[in-house]
């Protein structure tokens, strides 16, 4: 009793306490709640003078084109007296004026993948003299079913000039407008195409039409009203296929009754343009600006708007960042926006013009990718140069270690030991005093070297024959 005392007691709870029996019976026992519990008791007059909450309302998902759709300010109904709605779109590119119905409601009328956007949706009052204000928050996103019809129309003409196709197109449109409006569907030359027939080259030229149908026209879905979103979901598919056909059947009806459109006009000759070929081809593929995000959890092959900063070309099935150098401020956009006066932003997916920034700014980062290569050429050659030295330095100390003998060095060895060998082999007898008259003549001194040995010495002492002198050529003086 204690615990819900303090409770009871507590401001905030006031609020909620809803009509006069707050001065009654619950007012009774509140107050002896809190003298029970030891808190002193408040009334109302103690409140603060004014309170605000704030809510997140969720995801919500209209179909594009919807003829009316209709979001209430609180997903719960709240009974006060005298309200007052203010809504807000955030990120609105203009101020446009919001329909709200009495009870609050905002009106979309043929939504438009523009359209989607976070909203905010205020509700004051009053109560029990204190001023209440609560917000609720919405994250709003078109979307579509899958469905559409791709046609190929061939006339046959005469002539093959713009002036005449652009006059026989403008007819052709108006006289399918009455298609559109009864079919509930929208069609739009997408490609004009002109080339010569087989049959007859030189006079006959072949027209070739490329028609897009969308069967999201006006007052397509009127019959899936339904204010529940499952629900709503679920008939705007059967309406598409049940549409398909029909249009279908209509625009092959319709060309089996106007099989030949006349041209005529002031400045041009008049000609007939005759319908020989109808084809179709179904497509199930998203419009520009959609993508199958897969969000809608009811409908996962719905495409669902991209959101600001990705796009989706026509004919795709994905939303993409916008590349870097363009953005997308709303919801919805086929093509991305490209920066001005050479102005880039840094990242992919930007989703407002102020990531636009000029090349100044993003010289840092130029600069660090072009200091790359200057750092390359000067590390580079600074390697080169340290290989060199230790290979260098490594080749010096092999050698060091494990000297080889210099050529000079081994001639010199090789005439020392050449010598050698002449002094032992070459023995030439000197002519002494007493020598025969056979002697021969003597020997020229100038360029013999003479050594006498120790055996040759102990001969002559003892008077013996003339000793024998062993002289060799120096050769190495010879060479040198």
């Amino acid at each position: 009793t204690a615990q819900w005392g303090r409770m009871l007691c507590a401001p905030n709870v006031w609020p909620h306490l809803r009509g006069p029996r707050v001065l009654g019976t619950v007012g009774i026992l509140i107050l002896a709640l809190c003298r029970c519990s030891g808190q002193p008791s408040s009334l109302p007059w103690d409140l603060p003078a004014s309170s605000h909450w704030e809510h997140q309302g969720g995801l919500i998902f209209i179909h594009m084109d919807s003829s009316l759709y209709s979001l209430p300010c609180s997903p719960l109904e709240i009974d006060v007296v005298d309200p007052t709605y203010h809504w807000v779109q955030d990120r609105a590119v203009d101020h446009k004026l919001f329909s709200v119905t009495k009870e609050g409601h905002l009106l979309f009328q043929h939504f438009q993948a523009g359209d989607s956007g976070k909203y905010s949706c205020t509700i004051s009052y009053m109560k029990h003299g204190i001023s209440v204000s609560q917000t609720f928050h919405y994250s709003v996103f078109g979307y579509h079913v899958l469905g559409g019809l791709d046609t190929v129309l061939l006339f046959h003409s005469k002539f093959c000039k713009d002036e005449w196709t652009k006059r026989f197109l403008w007819g052709l449109k108006e006289k399918l407008r009455q298609l559109e409006m009864k079919q509930h569907c929208k069609l739009q030359f997408t490609a004009t195409f002109c080339f010569p027939s087989l049959n007859n080259i030189l006079d006959e030229f072949i027209i070739q039409v490329q028609l897009e149908v969308s069967l999201f026209g006006p007052r397509w879905d009127e019959h899936c009203n339904s204010g529940d979103m499952e629900t709503a979901t679920d008939c705007y598919q059967t309406t598409v296929r049940q549409n398909l056909g029909q249009v279908r059947l209509a625009l092959t009806r319709f060309f089996k009754e106007h099989k030949s459109f006349h041209v005529t006009g002031a400045d041009i000759p008049s000609t007939n343009f005759t319908n020989e070929f109808i084809g179709f081809l179904k497509t199930e593929q998203c419009s520009g600006g959609y993508g199958q995000t897969k969000q809608l959890q009811r409908c996962l092959s719905c495409c669902i708007v991209c959101p600001p900063g990705t796009f989706s070309p026509p004919k795709s099935s994905q939303c993409s960042l916008c590349p870097v150098g363009t953005y997308s401020l709303t919801y919805g956009v086929a093509f991305c926006t490209p920066c001005k006066d050479g102005m880039m932003t840094r990242l992919p997916g930007a989703s407002s013009m102020t990531e636009c920034v000029k090349m100044e700014k993003t010289k840092q980062a130029v600069s660090t990718a072009r200091r790359i290569p200057v750092l390359l050429l000067i590390i580079l050659p600074a390697l080169l140069v340290t290989n060199c030295l230790f290979i260098l330095t490594t080749c010096y100390c092999f050698y060091q270690e494990y000297q080889i003998p210099s050529p000079t060095g081994s001639k010199k060895r090789e005439n020392t030991t050449r010598m050698e060998t002449a002094t032992s082999s070459v023995k030439i007898p000197m002519q002494g005093p007493q020598a025969g008259p056979d002697a021969g003549p003597a020997s020229d001194t100038s360029h013999l070297d003479t050594n006498s040995s120790q055996g040759g010495d102990k001969e002559h002492t003892q008077g013996g024959p003339s000793p024998a002198v062993t002289l060799s050529l120096d050769t190495a003086t010879d060479e040198t």
